[in-house]
């Protein structure tokens, strides 16, 4: 028993340095604690100590997970992989997502510590928690993250961020105000092709840059939902959240194997693929243009939306985006079957092959084209070229989760901090309103707001279901 005294009495001075709790408040816990453990060890494990391979409890990250499906159990097998982490509680509306993740978390620990939260504020309340990976639905995104935030944790966020400019901006400051660190989930940052492809193009191996031309999957049409009673243990009330109150439908909440989940298409919870998607070529349109990408200045293009169903955001576009450099980017999708590339004729004749999405550097002397499948360019000598050491180097990361883990030990900028996030999001948002509006605009960056149109400056800001706001 007395080192289950000791222990708490160590975990005081932890938290008292933070501030969050009394000293008398903290060791009345700790004696309730302490008088109820019949069942804890009178010995210290190796793994506690930091022995055996594993990471002492004061070395280690604990981890909050919000929002426990498909995206989120993939991008948590990363935080899985670092020992240096440790997932102890999870938070989902959903019953048997939640349970299922909460399950996964024992096995991996062989353990059953882990806590399991239908409420996010709830699981953001605990003092123990560091840092938090949220991979809610996409309308949930800043409200969430502005609460961790203001709670002190660091954040992992999912991209897309927001569903209107004003959530960018409000999340931004949460995060420089509390100076937590942030990763956005463009984690192509992270992937060497792509750090590869950038650095080429700033160092001018393409010669002067002239556009980019980027591509990616559209959103599906229509679709009727059939209504239905909401399910037991399912929290319909708080997945609709901020959004518009509707009748419960399976489709739109759990999708189907077909088209996975249809709120991403559905502009109550999400722009569609021209941000859920685009946003992963954009920001690496962003990456490789550097300065020359100060803007936009002005935007200009076309979509189709589908005219019927519950889905209602662009399956198709055809954008340029204009930047006082001359350099443009050339933003479009064609509607295509499965399987297809979305990339126009035009571009796949010209690239010899495109996938889902991409981002080509087009310049004086060459082009360079970077997707998940590797790095092209013609002349295929470009990719030769060495980096030399007085050259631009860009920051480099390796793997996205391990990146902010490191920057969370030393308080420093993640490789996709908030500033970069909230320029590629944006980009997004400008691309999206002026396809809905059908005329070009233009853009102050400086300002983040359109120039001379307050018909489109209203879009940059959306109301939200009470008792919701930022």
């Amino acid at each position: 028993m007395a080192f289950v005294i000791d222990y708490w009495l160590f975990r005081a001075d932890l938290v008292l340095e933070k501030g969050n709790i009394n000293r008398r408040q903290f060791l009345k816990r700790a004696t309730a604690v302490a008088a109820g453990s019949v069942a804890f060890p009178y010995y210290v494990p190796s793994s506690a100590l930091g022995k055996a391979g594993s990471v002492a409890p004061s070395n280690r990250i604990t981890v909050g997970w919000i929002g426990t499906g498909p995206q989120g159990n993939w991008v948590i097998g990363n935080f899985l992989s670092q020992k240096d982490a440790r997932v102890v509680a999870v938070c989902d509306v959903k019953t048997s997502v939640r349970l299922a993740a909460q399950q996964r978390m024992d096995k991996h620990y062989q353990n059953r510590g882990c806590a399991a939260y239908n409420d996010f504020r709830e699981l953001l309340a605990r003092d123990d928690i560091d840092a938090v990976l949220i991979a809610t639905p996409d309308h949930w995104h800043v409200l969430v993250a502005l609460a961790a935030a203001e709670a002190g944790k660091d954040i992992y966020l999912e991209k897309p961020m927001g569903l209107s400019v004003a959530e960018d901006r409000a999340l931004r400051d949460a995060v420089r105000r509390r100076g937590v660190i942030f990763q956005f989930g463009t984690q192509q940052r992270s992937d060497q092709q792509f750090h590869r492809a950038c650095e080429l193009v700033r160092n001018g191996r393409i010669g002067k840059l002239r556009a980019i031309n980027v591509w990616c999957p559209a959103s599906v049409r229509g679709w009727a939902m059939n209504l239905e009673p909401v399910p037991e243990g399912f929290d319909y009330d708080m997945w609709l959240g901020p959004a518009a109150y509707v009748p419960y439908s399976r489709d739109r909440c759990f999708g189907n194997s077909n088209v996975g989940n249809f709120w991403w298409y559905i502009s109550n919870y999400a722009l569609g693929f021209i941000a859920g998607w685009g946003v992963h070529p954009l920001d690496i349109a962003l990456w490789g243009g550097g300065e020359q990408l100060a803007g936009p200045v002005e935007v200009e293009g076309t979509a189709v939306f589908p005219n019927d169903g519950e889905c209602d955001t662009a399956v198709s576009w055809d954008l340029v985006c204009k930047y006082t450099s001359g350099v443009v980017i050339n933003y479009i999708v064609v509607e295509v079957v499965p399987g297809d590339s979305p990339a126009p004729a035009k571009w796949q004749n010209r690239y010899g092959k495109t996938v889902t999405h991409g981002t080509a550097f087009e310049g004086s002397e060459g082009w360079i084209l970077v997707d998940r499948t590797g790095i092209y360019a013609h002349p295929k000598s470009l990719l030769d070229s060495v980096i030399g050491p007085d050259e631009i180097g860009l920051y480099k990361s390796n793997n996205h989760v391990r990146n902010l883990l490191d920057c969370i030990k030393n308080r420093s900028q993640t490789v996709c901090g908030i500033d970069t996030a909230v320029r590629s999001d944006i980009l997004c948002h400008v691309s999206d309103i002026c396809t809905r509006l059908g005329r070009p605009l233009k853009w102050d960056p400086e300002n983040e707001r359109f120039i001379n149109d307050e018909v489109a400056n209203r879009m940059l800001n959306r109301s939200m279901r009470s008792p919701w706001h930022l």
